[in-house]
């Protein structure tokens, strides 16, 4: 059974940085693409941010492209989303999640293409 947890929220204020984290357990890690969605209160889980199995292709949500950077180390069995220059409109749950199928050269964006999550990190930025 696969399991993600994700860490490195937190409360801060506009302009600020975070880096979340996601430790997975599972074999399969490194042939499946990883990607981060959020769900702010009230709205649907959104795409953030995905990468691929070997981290040679990335996706990134208009709303965080030069902002957030998501990046993975497949010896640790990690994924990670670097967020800087923060706005309040970034509050919300974010979570770490797994492919479906293996070895895709491009990352889903969909989060139906997306089997395993984790239990998410609160995200919460101040003006």
């Amino acid at each position: 059974q696969v399991q993600l947890v994700e860490s490195g929220g937190g409360l801060v204020q506009a302009g600020d940085s975070l880096r979340l984290s996601c430790a997975v357990s599972g074999r399969t890690f490194s042939a499946v693409g990883m990607g981060w969605f959020r769900q702010a209160l009230g709205k649907e889980r959104e795409f953030v941010a995905t990468i691929n199995y070997n981290g040679a292709s990335t996706r990134y949500a208009d709303p965080v492209k030069g902002r957030f950077t998501i990046s993975r180390d497949n010896t640790r069995n990690t994924v990670s989303l670097q967020m800087n220059s923060l706005k309040p409109e970034d509050t919300a749950v974010y979570y770490c999640a797994g492919e479906r199928s293996r070895w895709n050269l491009s990352p889903s964006f969909r989060a139906s293409d997306f089997e395993y999550w984790g239990q998410g990190t609160q995200v919460t930025v101040s003006s």
